[in-house]
């Protein structure tokens, strides 16, 4: 059997020829084309799986789960469209996020302590199910849509000093906290029953203590050097109210200014380096403490919106068809969307001179050949 990749126009081509349709085999249906780039039926199918996969880990089921499917697939074309107008988009303005790439997959290998690539993409196959290359694109593409939603729209939402003391003024309520000290750490990892393993852990420790002491942060030097799970955050161990903590260590920092940084403590498995980030007294919090939480409380409603107006832009402006049965639930109004059949279009010539004459015209240019309408290559012979 004959195999090709075609679209559903193609197909009809194929038949029409030399191959009948027992000949012919749909491997793919494109679903929808966004500008150069395609929406293929598999790839919605592969979105309602992850999807269905995100609502299980929810422990969503039964009744609940389907209903909750429902609602939510209507959308997968809807998002998929979304990103790969973004993708687009950042890549016209040359958005480049390689670095940001290759530090997340450095920084996860570090976590799992895997120096191998060829381990590490069996890690992530087993934990993804996907090939590392498929995968590395996803973490890549989701990078780029961050940036350009953030040059694009988050950018261009200000929320003024005035706003928010008046939402601090008027939800003071929300702010009366009990005291607590914010802390991060660096654990040097020993073996227990080795000694010199110890003894190396503790140099190792000294040295990162006098480097933080010295300026450096804190929270690189978690992420390049903790054993801890914490080290992916910077050693974040959020706050922590009084009784807590273990007394020694609560002796240690509670009373202790901001920004300090313990000697290395000894503990079972290794050292224990610590820093006191805050101390929030107990009571209504200043507004200076908690106006990076007020912010984003105001900023959450403003962006959402803004980011579908940005995107109904994005689709105005795009080359965009989508096949008959298939919805965009935010499609631009106004914006013609219809498929086009390549079987049903009438073959036009246009010469050298015409096209010169009207820059505007446009070619169609289709993502994959129909076969039978490549003409052969000129022979050069006499």
């Amino acid at each position: 059997m004959i195999r090709f990749w075609l679209c559903a126009a193609g197909v009809a081509l194929l038949a029409a020829g030399t191959a009948t349709p027992n000949d012919v085999a749909v491997v793919e249906e494109i679903v929808a084309k966004v500008n150069g780039d395609i929406v293929t039926r598999a790839d919605l199918d592969r979105a309602r799986q992850a999807l269905i996969e995100d609502l299980k880990r929810r422990n969503l089921e039964g009744a609940q789960l389907e209903a909750a499917i429902k609602e939510r697939e209507k959308d997968l074309l809807r998002d998929k469209i979304d990103t790969l107008l973004l993708i687009q988009r950042g890549n016209q303005l040359n958005i480049n996020v390689d670095q940001d790439v290759s530090k997340y997959f450095a920084d996860i290998m570090l976590q799992y302590k895997v120096a191998d690539q060829d381990k590490f993409a069996e890690l992530v196959r087993q934990q993804t199910g996907m090939r590392f290359e498929d995968f590395r694109q996803d973490v890549k593409n989701g990078m780029l849509t961050q940036r350009v939603l953030a040059r694009e729209v988050g950018s261009r939402i200000v929320i003024p000093r005035e706003e928010v003391q008046k939402y601090y003024e008027e939800h003071k309520n929300e702010f009366v906290r009990e005291e607590r000290v914010f802390l991060r750490e660096i654990l040097i990892a020993a073996d227990p029953k080795d000694p010199d393993s110890f003894a190396a852990a503790e140099k190792r420790a000294k040295s990162l203590v006098e480097r933080a002491r010295r300026g450096e942060r804190f929270e690189d030097l978690a992420r390049d050097n903790s054993d801890a799970v914490t080290a992916k955050n910077g050693g974040d161990l959020g706050g922590w109210k009084r009784g807590d903590l273990r007394k020694e260590i609560e002796d240690l920092i509670w009373d202790k200014e901001r920004n300090y940084v313990t000697d290395p403590i000894r503990t079972e498995n290794g050292f224990l380096i610590l820093k006191k980030t805050a101390h929030h007294q107990a009571g209504l919090a200043l507004l200076e403490e908690v106006e990076n939480e007020i912010m984003g409380r105001l900023y959450g409603p403003r962006f959402e919106p803004k980011v579908r107006e940005y995107l109904t832009e994005l689709r105005q402006q795009a080359y965009l068809e989508i096949k008959d049965g298939w919805v965009d639930t935010a499609a631009a109004p106004g914006k013609d969307t219809k498929w086009t059949d390549p079987a049903r279009l009438t073959p036009e010539t246009v010469t050298k001179e015409e096209v010169l004459a009207n820059p505007g015209r446009k070619r169609l240019l289709w993502v994959f050949p129909i076969p039978g309408t490549q003409r052969a290559p000129r022979s050069t012979s006499r």
